[in-house]
Protein backbone atom coordinates (compact mmCIF):
# COMPACT_ATOMS: atom_id res chain seq x y z
CA UNK A 1 0.00 0.00 0.00
CA UNK A 2 1.38 3.42 -1.00
CA UNK A 3 2.04 6.10 1.58
CA UNK A 4 -0.35 9.02 1.47
CA UNK A 5 0.26 12.73 1.84
CA UNK A 6 0.16 14.33 5.28
CA UNK A 7 -1.95 17.46 5.58
CA UNK A 8 -0.66 20.51 7.44
CA UNK A 9 -2.34 23.80 8.24
CA UNK A 10 -0.40 27.03 8.62
CA UNK A 11 -2.08 30.16 9.95
CA UNK A 12 0.41 32.91 9.22
CA UNK A 13 0.44 36.52 10.39
CA UNK A 14 2.74 38.10 7.82
CA UNK A 15 4.47 41.46 8.22
CA UNK A 16 6.72 42.11 5.23
CA UNK A 17 7.98 45.53 6.16
CA UNK A 18 10.16 45.84 3.06
CA UNK A 19 7.13 45.51 0.76
CA UNK A 20 4.59 47.12 3.09
CA UNK A 21 2.58 43.89 3.07
CA UNK A 22 0.61 42.91 6.16
CA UNK A 23 -1.96 40.10 6.15
CA UNK A 24 -3.13 36.88 7.75
CA UNK A 25 -2.89 33.76 5.60
CA UNK A 26 -4.51 30.39 6.12
CA UNK A 27 -2.65 27.69 4.18
CA UNK A 28 -3.41 24.01 3.90
CA UNK A 29 -0.59 21.99 2.41
CA UNK A 30 -0.23 18.34 1.59
CA UNK A 31 3.23 17.00 2.31
CA UNK A 32 4.02 14.25 -0.21
CA UNK A 33 5.71 11.15 1.28
CA UNK A 34 8.88 11.94 -0.69
CA UNK A 35 8.94 15.54 0.54
CA UNK A 36 11.19 16.63 3.41
CA UNK A 37 10.39 19.05 6.22
CA UNK A 38 12.96 21.60 4.99
CA UNK A 39 11.20 21.58 1.61
CA UNK A 40 7.79 22.04 3.26
CA UNK A 41 9.02 24.89 5.47
CA UNK A 42 10.74 26.59 2.54
CA UNK A 43 7.50 26.35 0.52
CA UNK A 44 5.54 27.98 3.35
CA UNK A 45 8.09 30.77 3.83
CA UNK A 46 8.47 31.43 0.09
CA UNK A 47 4.68 31.78 -0.12
CA UNK A 48 4.63 34.18 2.83
CA UNK A 49 7.50 36.27 1.44
CA UNK A 50 5.74 36.63 -1.92
CA UNK A 51 2.13 36.83 -0.76
CA UNK A 52 0.00 38.87 -3.15
CA UNK A 53 -3.24 38.62 -5.08
CA UNK A 54 -3.24 35.61 -7.37
CA UNK A 55 -0.40 33.73 -5.65
CA UNK A 56 -1.05 30.00 -5.64
CA UNK A 57 0.64 26.70 -5.07
CA UNK A 58 0.75 24.72 -8.28
CA UNK A 59 -2.14 22.27 -8.39
CA UNK A 60 0.05 19.32 -9.39
CA UNK A 61 2.51 19.84 -6.56
CA UNK A 62 5.57 17.64 -6.84
CA UNK A 63 3.93 15.44 -9.46
CA UNK A 64 4.43 17.89 -12.34
CA UNK A 65 8.08 18.90 -12.72
CA UNK A 66 7.35 21.26 -15.62
CA UNK A 67 5.37 23.82 -13.64
CA UNK A 68 6.48 26.12 -10.81
CA UNK A 69 6.01 25.18 -7.19
CA UNK A 70 4.36 28.56 -6.54
CA UNK A 71 3.11 30.99 -9.16
CA UNK A 72 1.10 34.06 -10.03
CA UNK A 73 -0.86 33.77 -13.26
CA UNK A 74 -2.71 36.79 -14.65
CA UNK A 75 -4.80 36.62 -17.82
CA UNK A 76 -3.20 33.29 -18.73
CA UNK A 77 0.33 34.66 -18.43
CA UNK A 78 2.75 33.64 -15.67
CA UNK A 79 3.87 36.76 -13.83
CA UNK A 80 5.88 35.09 -11.04
CA UNK A 81 7.49 31.63 -11.08
CA UNK A 82 8.90 30.36 -7.78
CA UNK A 83 11.03 27.22 -7.45
CA UNK A 84 12.01 25.48 -4.22
CA UNK A 85 15.30 23.64 -3.71
CA UNK A 86 17.99 23.42 -6.39
CA UNK A 87 16.22 23.44 -9.76
CA UNK A 88 18.11 22.53 -12.89
CA UNK A 89 19.47 25.15 -15.27
CA UNK A 90 17.15 23.76 -17.93
CA UNK A 91 14.09 24.38 -15.75
CA UNK A 92 15.22 27.93 -14.89
CA UNK A 93 15.87 28.63 -18.57
CA UNK A 94 12.33 27.53 -19.39
CA UNK A 95 10.94 29.49 -16.40
CA UNK A 96 12.62 32.75 -17.37
CA UNK A 97 11.22 32.45 -20.88
CA UNK A 98 7.70 31.73 -19.57
CA UNK A 99 7.50 34.24 -16.73
CA UNK A 100 8.21 37.91 -16.11
CA UNK A 101 9.87 37.16 -12.76
CA UNK A 102 11.66 34.03 -11.47
CA UNK A 103 12.69 33.37 -7.89
CA UNK A 104 14.38 30.39 -6.28
CA UNK A 105 14.20 29.64 -2.55
CA UNK A 106 16.72 27.01 -1.57
CA UNK A 107 17.28 25.04 1.59
CA UNK A 108 20.02 23.00 -0.02
CA UNK A 109 23.70 23.75 -0.63
CA UNK A 110 23.53 27.10 -2.42
CA UNK A 111 27.18 26.87 -3.55
CA UNK A 112 26.39 23.70 -5.51
CA UNK A 113 23.42 25.42 -7.14
CA UNK A 114 25.41 28.54 -8.04
CA UNK A 115 28.27 26.50 -9.56
CA UNK A 116 25.85 24.52 -11.72
CA UNK A 117 23.99 27.60 -12.89
CA UNK A 118 27.08 29.78 -13.46
CA UNK A 119 28.17 27.80 -16.50
CA UNK A 120 24.72 27.18 -17.96
CA UNK A 121 23.01 29.09 -20.72
CA UNK A 122 19.92 30.48 -18.99
CA UNK A 123 17.60 33.02 -20.59
CA UNK A 124 17.80 36.33 -18.66
CA UNK A 125 19.87 34.63 -15.95
CA UNK A 126 20.77 38.00 -14.42
CA UNK A 127 17.11 38.64 -13.56
CA UNK A 128 16.66 35.43 -11.52
CA UNK A 129 16.65 36.01 -7.76
CA UNK A 130 17.99 33.25 -5.52
CA UNK A 131 17.30 33.24 -1.79
CA UNK A 132 19.07 30.79 0.55
CA UNK A 133 17.79 29.69 3.94
CA UNK A 134 20.27 28.50 6.54
CA UNK A 135 19.97 24.83 7.50
CA UNK A 136 20.07 25.43 11.26
CA UNK A 137 17.18 27.93 10.99
CA UNK A 138 15.03 25.39 9.14
CA UNK A 139 16.00 22.62 11.57
CA UNK A 140 14.81 24.70 14.53
CA UNK A 141 11.50 25.38 12.79
CA UNK A 142 11.14 21.71 11.88
CA UNK A 143 11.20 20.80 15.57
CA UNK A 144 8.25 23.16 16.14
CA UNK A 145 6.06 21.85 13.28
CA UNK A 146 2.74 20.30 14.12
CA UNK A 147 -0.26 19.40 11.98
CA UNK A 148 -1.87 22.75 12.98
CA UNK A 149 0.59 25.68 13.05
CA UNK A 150 0.22 29.33 13.96
CA UNK A 151 3.24 31.37 12.93
CA UNK A 152 4.11 35.04 12.94
CA UNK A 153 6.41 35.87 10.02
CA UNK A 154 8.26 39.21 10.02
CA UNK A 155 10.60 40.23 7.21
CA UNK A 156 12.62 43.44 7.42
CA UNK A 157 15.80 44.42 5.54
CA UNK A 158 16.78 40.84 4.72
CA UNK A 159 16.11 39.51 8.20
CA UNK A 160 13.38 36.93 8.72
CA UNK A 161 11.85 36.17 12.11
CA UNK A 162 9.42 33.30 12.52
CA UNK A 163 7.64 32.90 15.83
CA UNK A 164 5.70 29.73 16.56
CA UNK A 165 3.74 28.89 19.68
CA UNK A 166 6.91 27.53 21.28
CA UNK A 167 9.87 29.33 19.74
CA UNK A 168 11.11 32.36 17.85
CA UNK A 169 13.88 32.04 15.29
CA UNK A 170 15.65 34.77 13.32
CA UNK A 171 17.93 34.48 10.30
CA UNK A 172 19.41 36.52 7.51
CA UNK A 173 18.22 35.37 4.10
CA UNK A 174 21.12 35.27 1.68
CA UNK A 175 20.15 36.83 -1.66
CA UNK A 176 22.21 35.84 -4.68
CA UNK A 177 22.25 36.70 -8.34
CA UNK A 178 23.60 34.78 -11.30
CA UNK A 179 25.40 37.82 -12.68
CA UNK A 180 27.67 38.09 -9.64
Amino acid sequence: MANTATLFRFKLDVSDIDRGYYDSLDLRLAMHPSETYPYLITRVLAYALNAQDGLQFSPGGLSDPDIPCIQVVDNGSTQLWIEIGNPSAKKLHRASKASKQVRVYTYKNVDTLMKELATADIHKAETIDIFAFKTDFLTKLEIAIERENRWTVIFNEGTLTVSTEGTSETTEIERLSLNA
